[in-house]
């Protein structure tokens, strides 16, 4: 289902100056499900691939008012779009000058309409490939954008259980890194103990508020240059504590 998909959508521009091979690559193509649109000049490809981006292009070489190596070059200047260029010449040099151009992929005439079409496949799957592994590594980008708490002088690795204080790694235990983690991913939001004594240790400890007086006060040791000025985890008298922003 999602193959038939895809055919649908993917539109093919094919550059020839011969009409009877267009012909053969349109009726095969347009039976493989693809949408075609044709070119018999280079002047005309290229103009047709800026308005109309195909997905794929087959690229003859030999072409009236432009050859197909710099229409190879002018196109992939502006569009990154997989062209698998046709050639009549069996020359490495042809070959790998087209390549370096920016062709994907070569076909030698005369060639197989099978092995053209699976080249053709083979070359789009290749871009649908590259755009998914896009989308993975652009995620995981935001994952790990995710797995960062930085407030001020205070960052917290989420993957490492690691906290840094301009730039120098403290050392502290699970419990203290929970505690801090809940206070910086909501900076200058005064948190009550109680709320914390619920988030952070869970109900069996609901009540005993030295409980978190005690860890913020091990904490504040750590990460303070002066506990009795503290900068980064501060008191709000009579309700809670909080991670200031600056």
């Amino acid at each position: 289902m999602e193959e038939e998909i895809e055919k649908e959508v993917k539109t093919i521009l094919i550059v020839d100056d011969e009409a009877p091979i267009r012909d053969i690559l349109v009726y095969n193509l347009e039976k493989e499900g693809y949408q075609t649109i044709e070119a018999a000049d280079g002047v005309t490809a290229v103009n047709m691939a800026l308005e109309q981006k195909p997905d794929l292009i087959l690229l003859d070489i030999m072409l009236p008012k432009l050859d197909g190596l710099s229409v190879c070059k002018r196109i992939k200047n502006s569009l990154n779009v997989p062209i698998l260029m046709l050639t009549a010449k069996d020359g490495e040099i042809d070959k790998i000058l087209g390549l370096e151009l920016g062709a994907d992929d070569y076909i030698t005439k005369p060639f197989s309409v099978r092995e053209l079409v699976a080249r053709v496949k083979a070359n789009l799957r290749k871009v649908e490939a590259i755009s998914t592994n896009k989308v993975i590594e652009n995620a995981n980008e935001e994952k790990k954008k995710e797995s960062k708490i930085v407030v001020g002088d205070l960052e917290l690795d989420l993957d490492k259980f690691e906290v840094k204080v301009r730039g120098e790694i403290i050392d502290l235990t699970l419990r203290e890194f929970e505690v801090l983690k809940f206070l910086a991913s909501q900076p200058e939001q005064v948190v009550t103990r109680e709320t914390l004594l619920e988030k952070v240790w869970g109900y069996e400890y609901f009540g005993d508020i030295r409980t978190v007086d005690v860890t913020v006060r091990r904490i504040r040791e750590k990460i303070e240059k002066d506990t009795s000025i503290p900068k980064i985890l501060i008191t709000k008298r009579g309700v809670g504590y909080y991670i200031a922003s600056k």
